[in-house]
């Protein structure tokens, strides 16, 4: 899963994005609002988490041309602005969720991970599809029961498919998932991380549509 951090205090953006990528998310990040602007109408994210105080262009005029725009990702505002009248503002600008600063890193997991949840429609905290279940607050996979030993790019490719199961993914749409703006993507090494994953998991879990993509299925 692809997360955007928009914040201006360097510190802060550094502390968010060692987080965030050890909790096995591909992050990019952005300092002011014109190239926050840029990335959320160029690129493709799961959930943003949004400073308001930034230079160039306010993080609430970010929200609003993203939403008349048409660009629907989950946003979580992150600011130290902590008036109720800012928090309703916003809310009727688009946003999905508000944390004020200072916070608890775990807290900010929490809450993307429960805007990501039900952007895919899930409810539950943990991702099953049969014997596979996914754990997105501690990074892991279990297969009947069994741990699964997955690399950083395997998880994120098992998560993203574990939160669209049922539903035909495309090479593509999981290179735009998987890596960071400032990443080489290559479609093929997709093909690469899937076939690994399929080692690990039972029999045509992952099921290859020849020139649409792939679904990930419960073998029963």
């Amino acid at each position: 899963m692809r997360i955007l951090i928009v914040e201006d205090e360097p510190t802060l953006s550094r502390q968010l994005r060692r987080s965030l990528e050890s909790a096995g998310y591909a992050v990019d990040a952005a300092d002011n609002g014109r190239d926050a602007l840029h990335l959320g109408h160029e690129e493709i994210y799961d959930a943003i988490v949004l400073d308001l105080g930034l230079p160039q262009l306010d993080g609430l005029s970010v929200l609003k041309r993203w939403r008349a725009g048409g660009r629907g990702m989950p946003v979580l505002i992150l600011t130290a602005r902590a008036e109720w009248h800012e928090r309703v503002a916003g809310i009727d600008a688009g946003a999905d969720d508000y944390l004020i600063k200072p916070f608890h890193i775990e807290e900010l997991l929490a809450r993307l991970r429960a805007l990501i949840r039900r952007a895919a429609g899930q409810a539950a905290n943990e991702l099953v599809c049969g014997p596979l279940r996914l754990d997105p607050r501690s990074a892991r996979a279990h297969l009947d029961g069994q741990p699964l030993t997955l690399t950083s790019h395997e998880f994120r490719v098992l998560a993203f498919l574990m939160h669209r199961r049922g539903q035909v993914v495309s090479r593509s749409e999981l290179s735009e998932h998987i890596y960071s703006h400032d990443s080489e993507r290559d479609s093929n090494t997709i093909e690469v991380f899937v076939g690994r994953l399929r080692k690990k998991l039972p029999p045509d879990m992952i099921e290859t549509l020849r020139g649409l993509g792939y679904r990930l299925r419960d073998p029963a």
